[in-house]
């Protein structure tokens, strides 16, 4: 059966062309002449047809001011409309999968593999009973793209669908076209850059939609799709919980001050009444189809039991449900639902405390059509709801605090010493005594609501712990349940959030503990000093007290971000690598459960990457079943704009998790041969200290304020949080965001491979090239870690272009572009050939779709870049200008796909 009418070639050529009709017609023929000639140049060039970029950069310089923003603007909006393209490739590739063919890492096939295995379904229940899968959308955004401008592109992908999998008539076609037209005319006239910085609360609103519009239907469907996939080879295995969806926004307070306990109030307020509306709906929904007389059906002993218990709670709803509704058992139990989900935002008592109470309802309902035989009532209609509720519970997601640690460091000093207490004169000894008697003692050492004179720091400190007892009280305890530490360096700074939770109610040792204290280790010694913290806490009377009231289960966050601005690509990976390894030692000695936290970014450089391959090639070790990692940025919309996208995701995560648990029940600590390690470990530190005197150096700071765009990137209104941690001007105060950021807009991504040549090279000259390639090679093969840690690489060289970075190279001053760009294209080239050599491709990119995207763009992102550097070597810009180079921003991130 043919599915698709349409494939990407067939988008692209159409899209493209209306591009240009539009262009014509809102700007003037003689523009679009102008962009046509830009394209053809930039064309020309990638084919070979021409020497060099001459024409390219002539009409570049012809360009007029009031030109520059209109050709900024087309090409940034065919790459808008090329990534819609893209992503309806996507869908049809998912699509065919369903319908017969096979899609790598594909759930389908894993069960299949078990059974012919002989995995029986004692031990699939088991594997699937362990795995818990909790994806965490952060606070930023990174995306330069404006929610008015998505939502515009979102309805043209739904228009781009209809044509693709409708069987349309000529007339319907021209309509649904015409629809195209019109959107992209108004994409065209909308502004693209953004006025003003977006404010938490739209931050937080932007997760909500993906949540509410997309996951929220697309769990229950995922769930059904896994379960139809265990049937086909085992008997009687259910499905249990196996996602949780959590988030930042309007709670992450580190580096925000606007994130407030007011603008904290407000997300959660937001986010539960979604959940109830959607609740309500799905009552309602549900009531349509379970019309079945009681007179035909009898009502299960659970059902009357529940009716009468709320005969006795709401006397005169019931006596109304039986008048709507005589002898129809299951839409008087729903009128009842629905009352009690009224009553979640009222002052009337009766409300469903939590999501469970209200999954128990529908488990009588589940129970009742079960014992009357309706299964095929209750696996289309019922089951669904029931998964959505059990995912989603009157939370929507689960906030996570998170502050700074030297903020929570200031609070408690200043809080004590009112009570004559010099915390600040105590070292990490004392501190962690004082600390642990203080939460043991039964009274309140300081007075949250009233701490006396005390600085802006404190006061919002303790705030912000006064409203977490609040939102526990009014929400449940699900809906915010977890503190973040960020920069976490010592035992102390996890206990002075326990303190100042147990101050405020939040904690009542030893019988109760309602947040999982999460230290963030994200620096070299954070890292490296992690067993040395977490011995001091789990040996820690208190802390031991409140772990077991949590379950022992101890949740630790790694920093991918600032661990790779700190020490570059390679080392990075492999400190992660390593201290995962031990982390997870440690917990398992301890007899701790252990949970990771991976603060992912959208890039490479930032632990980016495909999900499936990241969580693959984790440790054995860290392989607990339980997993927790940050979506952000245009990550998010990438993977869950589009409903399909979204569930093949999901599915992408199972497959990977579950088959990771299996390896780690079978091997629980990963046999890496000592030769293995003692290549990583002449490679990492040659790499670290290459990369590090490349920052260090006298000029660098100079040389990428000069070479890249920064300043612009800056004020480019990304997100709510400033771009700097003090405003001050240097790799170490930058946020990795706009690090990264700024040099995939050169096309030279850093970021992402600077280094790993050296490294390698360290390994080559120890060892001789022979024997030391035989060794990497087979590491390439055979090791999941090091296989992806170069894939990772090889992306990002993939989608380097030296020639586009000496453009931005030539902006910088003589001496400094001699200084710098020379080694970084050095370092380039290198790392390319040894990637190739090793991994034995005589490419950098293995995968088809992803060479020909990368081969669709090039020649479109390449004007862009010349103009955007050509705007950038002006010392003096209009305001005109100025808006213009902003728009290249954003349409080179569009291009690349990628911000940071």
């Amino acid at each position: 059966m043919k599915l698709h009418n349409r494939d990407v070639r067939t988008d692209v050529r159409e899209l493209g062309a209306l591009v240009g009709d539009v262009l014509a017609a809102q700007a003037s023929t003689e523009a679009y002449e102008t962009v046509e000639t830009l394209r053809n140049a930039a064309i020309d060039y990638r084919r070979g047809d021409a020497d060099d970029r001459a024409a390219l950069h002539e009409a570049v310089d012809d360009l007029s001011t009031t030109r520059e923003e209109v050709v900024a603007r087309a090409f940034t909006t065919y790459f808008e409309l090329i990534n819609l393209a893209e992503e309806r490739e996507r869908v049809r590739a998912v699509r065919n999968a369903d319908d017969g063919s096979a899609l790598h890492d594909s759930f389908d096939a894993t069960i299949a593999e078990f059974a012919e295995a002989g995995v029986d379904a004692d031990e699939l229940e088991e594997l699937l009973a362990d795995v818990l899968i909790e994806p965490t959308f952060t606070a930023h955004p990174t995306e330069a793209r404006r929610s008015t401008v998505k939502s515009k592109l979102r309805s043209i992908a739904n228009h781009l669908g209809e044509l693709d999998e409708r069987n349309l008539t000529d007339r319907e076609r021209r309509a649904v076209w015409r629809d195209v037209t019109a959107e992209v005319t108004s994409l065209w006239g909308t502004r693209q850059v953004r006025q003003r910085a977006p404010e938490p609360e739209d931050e937080a609103r932007n997760v909500q939609w993906y949540l509410e519009n997309t996951l929220f239907d697309v769990v229950g469907d995922a769930y059904e799709e896994f379960e139809e996939t265990i049937s086909k080879e085992y008997d009687d295995v259910d499905c249990p919980k196996l996602f949780e969806f959590r988030s930042w926004a309007g709670s992450d307070r580190d580096g925000n001050p606007f994130v407030t306990p007011e603008v904290t109030d407000e997300t959660l307020e937001r986010q539960r009444e979604v959940a109830v509306e959607k609740y309500r709906d799905r009552c309602k929904r549900l009531s349509a189809v379970l019309s079945q007389d009681g007179d035909r059906y009898a009502d299960g002993d659970a059902l009357a039991r529940s009716l009468a218990a709320d005969a006795e709670r709401f006397p005169t709803v019931v006596e109304e449900a039986r008048e709507r509704y005589p002898d129809e058992p299951y839409r008087q139990k729903l009128r009842l639902m629905r009352e009690r989900l009224d009553r979640v935002n009222d002052v009337r008592p009766g409300e469903y405390p939590d999501g469970d109470a209200f999954l128990d309802d529908l488990d009588v309902i589940a129970e009742s059509l079960r014992e009357d035989g309706q299964e095929s009532v209750l696996e289309s209609f019922v089951e669904p709801f029931r998964r959505q509720v059990d995912t989603f519970g009157l939370t929507l997601a689960s906030l996570d605090l998170r502050d700074h640690r030297e903020n929570h460091t200031e609070a408690v000093a200043e809080a004590v010493a009112v009570e004559g207490v010099d915390y600040e004169g105590m070292d990490e000894s004392e501190r962690v005594d004082f600390l642990t008697e203080a939460i043991l003692q039964e009274e309140p050492v300081v007075d949250v609501d009233e701490p006396g004179d005390v600085s802006e720091i404190t006061e919002r400190v303790l705030r912000r712990f006064a409203s977490f007892a609040e939102w526990q009280e009014e929400y449940g305890q699900q809906a915010i349940d977890t503190y973040c530490i960020s920069m976490t360096e010592e035992p102390s700074h996890v206990l002075e959030v326990l303190f100042l939770a147990d101050q405020v109610g939040v904690v009542s040792l030893p019988d109760h503990c309602a947040v999982d204290v999460v230290p963030l280790l994200e620096t070299e010694s954070a890292l490296n000093g992690a067993e040395r913290i977490l011995g001091t806490l789990f040996e820690n009377e208190a802390y031991a007290t409140a772990l077991e009231a949590r379950g022992e289960v101890q949740e630790v966050m790694l920093g991918y971000s600032d661990s790779n601005k700190e020490n570059g690509f390679l080392a990075a990976n492999w400190d992660l690598y390593e201290n995962q390894r031990r982390i997870a030692r440690f917990c398992r000695e301890e007899e701790v459960t252990l949970r990771l936290f991976h603060g992912r970014g959208g890039s490479i450089s930032r632990g980016g990457g495909p999900m499936n391959e990241a969580l693959l090639a984790l440790p054995n070790e860290t392989v607990t079943g339980q997993v927790k990692f940050t979506e952000q940025g245009e990550a998010i919309a990438e993977k869950y704009a589009n409903p399909q996208i979204a569930e093949r995701e999901l599915e992408q995560m199972l497959d990977a998790q579950i088959r990771a648990r299996k390896e780690a029940n079978e091997e629980p600590v990963e046999d890496v041969p000592d030769r293995w390690v003692e290549a990583m470990e002449i490679m990492a530190p040659a790499a670290r200290e290459t990369y590090r005197d490349l920052l260090n150096t006298d000029g660098f700071v100079s040389y990428f304020e000069q070479a890249t765009p920064i300043t612009v990137v800056e004020d480019l209104n990304l997100g709510s949080r400033p771009a700097s941690r003090s405003g001050e001007r240097s790799v170490e105060d930058l946020r990795a965001i706009p690090w990264v950021f700024s040099w995939t807009q050169t096309r030279l991504i850093l970021p992402g491979w600077y280094a790993i040549a050296t490294g390698i090279d360290a390994y080559l000259d120890e060892v001789g090239d022979e024997e030391g390639m035989e060794t990497l090679r087979e590491m390439f093969d055979e090791w999941p870690f090091f296989r992806t840690t170069l894939d990772n690489a090889s992306l990002a060289l993939a989608r380097t272009e030296p020639e586009i970075a000496a453009e931005y190279a030539d902006l910088a001053d003589d001496d400094l572009r001699e200084r710098f760009f020379p080694e970084l294209v050095g370092e380039y080239e290198r790392g390319r050939e040894l990637v190739l050599e090793i991994s034995g491709r005589d490419q950098l990119l293995r995968r088809e779709w992803l060479e020909g995207s990368l081969d669709r763009r090039n020649p479109y992102v390449d004007p862009l870049n010349l103009l955007q550097a050509n705007l950038l070597g002006r010392t003096h810009r209009t305001d005109e200008e100025e808006r213009t180079l902003r728009l290249t921003v954003n349409g080179i991130a569009a291009g690349m796909k990628n911000t940071g």
